[in-house]
């Protein structure tokens, strides 16, 4: 009851202070075990992303430096939350998110490990495809749009414009230990080009120019990727 209570006060407000859109609500699995993967562009995205697709089965990471936040703290306790220390490799963090996806749940991620500040995307760090290959579980892209927006519309009176596109689910192959690192950095693009792909130009940023990003947009024969 308190998980529907808070996702129906956050997706009201979305509702009534911004003109958001989703695409794609097809494309979600009925159940996990699978990881949302999505762009990062402000503090709001997961307010955003929990008020849509959150429920018991659902979480993610969240900064520790949130940990007393008073905003963010009572919405990642609510969602079972796992803070985590960015900058190192926070193994208690990583083992939990492990652990939740290998019970049959839903992980929310944002491979960029922080806030794009130009708008577009960043370079990602690789943990969602070493999340992805530990726990054995799929991926579902969600590219947002608009969210870096909304205090800025919102102080002149205006409703910004917010779209949620779900993309089809990613199936990883297994990363060979003889390739580990090379892996993990070619998955990990694959699932950003995936993202990109759903986002416009002007969003592309880091991945914009990749040749994985040129074929799924049809510009290159994606067999010579």
């Amino acid at each position: 009851m308190l998980f529907r209570i808070f996702r129906w006060i956050l997706n009201l407000a979305f509702v009534l202070f911004t003109k958001r859109e989703v695409e794609g609500l097809e494309h979600l699995p009925p159940r996990g075990p699978y990881i949302l993967a999505a762009n990062h562009l402000d503090r709001l995205d997961p307010i955003l992303i929990f008020g849509l697709f959150g429920s018991e089965n659902v979480t993610g990471w969240a900064a520790a430096k949130y940990r007393r936040h008073p905003l963010f703290a009572p919405i990642v306790h609510i969602s079972r939350g796992i803070f985590i220390r960015r900058g190192e490799v926070d193994r208690e963090a990583i083992d939990a998110a492990v652990a939740w996806l290998r019970q049959g749940n839903v992980f929310g991620m944002t491979p960029e490990g922080t806030r794009s500040k130009t708008g577009a995307l960043i370079k990602a760090k690789t943990g969602v495809a070493y999340l992805a290959d530990r726990a054995e579980v799929p991926i579902v892209p969600v590219a947002i749009t608009g969210t870096e927006l909304i205090m800025h519309n919102l102080r002149r009176l205006r409703r910004p414009r917010v779209m949620v596109r779900v993309g089809e689910i990613i199936q990883l192959p297994r990363i060979q230990a003889s390739e580990r690192s090379a892996d993990l950095r070619r998955h990990t693009d694959q699932i950003m080009c995936r993202i990109a792909a759903m986002l416009p130009p002007g969003y592309r940023g880091f991945y914009a120019d990749h040749p994985r990003l040129k074929a799924l947009l049809g510009e290159t024969d994606i067999s010579q990727v």
